[in-house]
């Protein structure tokens, strides 16, 4: 295939429609969306500034948390303006190099999101089962070296995607049958061979989230054997209110992650409006439930604020 012929098989831009069946119901989603939205970037940018600002929050826990919120923060922001502007101005197209840039953030960033919670799980554990050798294991620079770790193996492993697609003959399908520009959204639209795609979206997939949640099983598995071999039913309460907030943050980011990652492969029985709701719900959800979460539970944070 020529230069000319593989620049022409891109489309100039893509047109996004927004979530499926509900056309006519996008423009009142919307607002709660925003508030979502509003309530997200407040949220973040307030973790961010309060554990910049205290010295005694330079610590692991929270120089993870603060991890954590900025990735909320870049994962929010690279969708929820766009698709806003469906929703209520009813400009859908994005152009073509646009499309794969919010598709890298997307799929780069939830990467990230699922390796920092895998981070604050083994902080959990180290934290809870060795103490005494908390500060020395994690230190800031082994922190800041994770954290550099989760960000490059995001990088590395979601850029192929967008090579391959740039590869990719489109002839004429332009309509995304989503709200953002997802990977496999955009797959389905290729004219030629999309194996390679699939099987390397599969392959990403079951490194990350399966390397993480297995870590995080094994780091809540020791902890839950530690804290129920200890004595004292107030310490027993202590260390369980700790790990419940994380766990329940960890479930609001991996479930409906599965459910659009499996439907979009095997759920041909799932109404398209549902699936593209809670691909959208996943990405605002964690965002505006971790500094709620966070901040409620964590005594030295909600010190900070009030």
């Amino acid at each position: 295939m020529s230069l000319n012929s593989t620049a022409f098989s891109h489309p100039p831009y893509f047109l996004l429609i927004g979530i499926p069946g509900l056309e006519k119901e996008q423009f009142w989603i919307a607002f709660p969306f925003c508030i979502m939205y509003v309530m997200a970037v407040l949220g973040n940018m307030t973790l961010l500034l309060i554990i910049k600002a205290e010295p005694s929050l330079h610590e692991p826990m929270y120089l993870f948390l603060a991890m954590l919120a900025f990735t909320d923060l870049v994962l929010s922001t690279s969708t929820l303006p766009k698709m806003l502007g469906i929703f209520w101005l009813g400009s859908g197209e994005i152009g073509f190099l646009s499309c794969l840039a919010q598709l890298f953030f997307i799929h780069t960033f939830s990467s990230v999101e699922s390796g920092v919670l895998m981070a604050m799980a083994l902080d959990r554990y180290i934290a809870i089962c060795h103490p005494l050798r908390h500060s020395s294991i994690l230190s800031v620079p082994v922190v800041a070296a994770l954290g550099s770790l989760v960000l490059v193996r995001g990088v590395l492993l979601v850029s192929p995607f967008c090579f391959l697609l740039h590869r990719m003959p489109f002839c004429q399908h332009h309509v995304i049958s989503h709200s953002y520009c997802e990977h496999m959204a955009v797959v389905k639209l290729a004219c030629g061979d999309t194996r390679v795609n699939v099987i390397y979206g599969l392959f990403v997939a079951f490194i990350v989230t399966g390397s993480d949640t297995i870590l995080i099983i094994v780091s809540y598995t020791m902890i839950l054997r530690v804290v129920m071999r200890l004595s004292s039913t107030e310490a027993r309460l202590k260390a369980f209110s700790t790990c419940a907030s994380h766990i329940s943050v960890i479930l609001a980011f991996y479930v409906p992650a599965l459910f659009t990652f499996l439907t979009h492969r095997f759920g041909q029985s799932i109404p398209p409006h549902i699936h593209i709701m809670v691909a959208n719900l996943y990405l605002l959800v964690p965002p505006m439930l971790n500094p709620i979460v966070y901040g409620v539970r964590t005594k030295n944070l909600w010190d900070r604020v009030v």
